[in-house]
């Protein structure tokens, strides 16, 4: 399935989340040096999500290398009434994500990085859970794409030609 890629436009207010920041260390003839990885999502809590990673030698820079790369990796995600049209699964790498749609007053139940990448995108209510693996890489990654997979109604209804009330009639 095809991605729902978004070119961001100057009106699009994305707000920035850092996930996680990891120190690297590369032992030389000269010592050890130190440099920082940044895993960032923006989002602009209204169905635009991406996700960037940024290395550098300090973290305000390694973060900024990851917003920039962020907002060249966004997608769109249909989010109805505050939650996400149906259930999605989706892995990468070791980690395997479930995403389940919730009814309103349920919250974010959601850990680590996955809370990140849902707040960012808009979502109020919904069930997750995280399986396998818990590399914040990993299931940021997986996260954004079992919401890349995720279509409404009438994305459904366009797709297989018919009016909404026959999605919804069966």
């Amino acid at each position: 399935m095809a991605l729902n890629k978004v070119k961001i436009n100057s009106d699009i207010e994305l707000k920035d989340r850092l996930v996680a920041i990891n120190r690297v260390t590369k032992v030389t003839k000269g010592g050890r040096a130190f440099t920082f990885s940044a895993i960032v999502v923006v989002g602009n809590e209204n169905g635009i999500i991406g996700w960037g990673l940024g290395k550098a030698g300090e973290v305000t820079a390694a973060i900024a290398k990851g917003v920039e790369a962020a907002k060249k990796n966004l997608v769109r995600v249909p989010v109805v009434k505050g939650t996400v049209p149906h259930e999605a699964s989706a892995h990468f790498g070791g980690a395997e994500v479930l995403i389940m749609p919730a009814s309103a007053g349920t919250g974010v139940v959601a850990g680590g990085a996955m809370r990140a990448v849902l707040d960012s995108v808009g979502v109020k209510d919904v069930l997750a859970k995280s399986k396998g693996s818990s590399n914040p890489h990993n299931l940021v990654k997986a996260t954004i794409a079992a919401l890349s997979e995720m279509r409404d109604a009438k994305a459904v209804a366009a797709q297989r030609g018919i009016s909404l009330e026959k999605v919804f009639r069966g």
